[in-house]
């Protein structure tokens, strides 16, 4: 389940970050766009841990889930379908999806358990995708040392990390995008993403379901 108390007490501070870093916002919708890009057209997916619903809006995703009350509300305002629960009990049947999102990985409470429920709702060889600040980059120190209220009980992973629990639960075909490349202050237009991470603070691992 995600952390939700600071979200719902400070949803309107977090919303400003997006207005604040909207180039930085642009860049990892970007790179989240790369994974897409391997996706076939029309199909069904969801999004964990929508938020206020800006990734969704951007990608064109409808559906998802938002355990934090006041940001689903703002959800729901944009007119997606996003529910109340938690990604590591996911209120879908089995197979019931072409792809699965996380943005927020960083703040739910058991990510392995969250990965298991996806693998459970998606169909064989749909698709996960993971978007996230990797821990071993400049991102990443910068909120652990801040007193940041939406990253204090933040968990951040590596890229290594987060390839050895896709590949434990059976998820194949990992790709790699990266984006944020500079300090998010500095960043002056929206950056061109590159496969592969070390480099990015941002990074996107998409992988599939094994079968047919």
């Amino acid at each position: 389940m995600i952390k939700t108390a600071p979200f719902n007490k400070f949803a309107d501070e977090y919303e400003a970050w997006f207005e604040r870093y909207n180039l930085v916002f642009l860049s990892e919708i970007e790179a989240i766009k790369r994974s897409f890009d391997l996706l076939p057209e029309n199909i069904r997916g969801i999004e964990i841990g929508m938020g206020s619903g800006r990734y969704a809006m951007e990608l064109g995703i409808k559906e998802g889930i938002e355990p934090a009350a006041n940001l689903r509300e703002l959800a729901l305002e944009k007119g997606l379908d996003v529910i109340d629960a938690s990604a590591e009990h996911l209120p879908y049947k089995d197979h019931s999806f072409d792809f699965v999102l996380f943005v927020t990985i960083e703040h739910l409470a058991n990510l392995k358990q969250a990965i298991s429920e996806a693998y459970r709702v998606l169909k064989p060889g749909a698709s996960i995708i993971l978007a996230f600040i990797d821990r071993l980059s400049p991102l990443a120190e910068r909120y652990s040392v801040s007193k940041s209220k939406f990253y204090k009980q933040a968990q951040f992973y590596s890229v290594e990390k987060i390839q050895q629990l896709l590949e434990e639960k059976g998820f194949k075909d990992l790709s790699y995008h990266q984006c944020i490349f500079d300090d998010i202050d500095r960043i002056q237009k929206v950056e061109v993403p590159k496969e592969g991470f070390g480099y990015g603070s941002f990074v996107v691992v998409s992988a599939t379901k094994k079968g047919k």
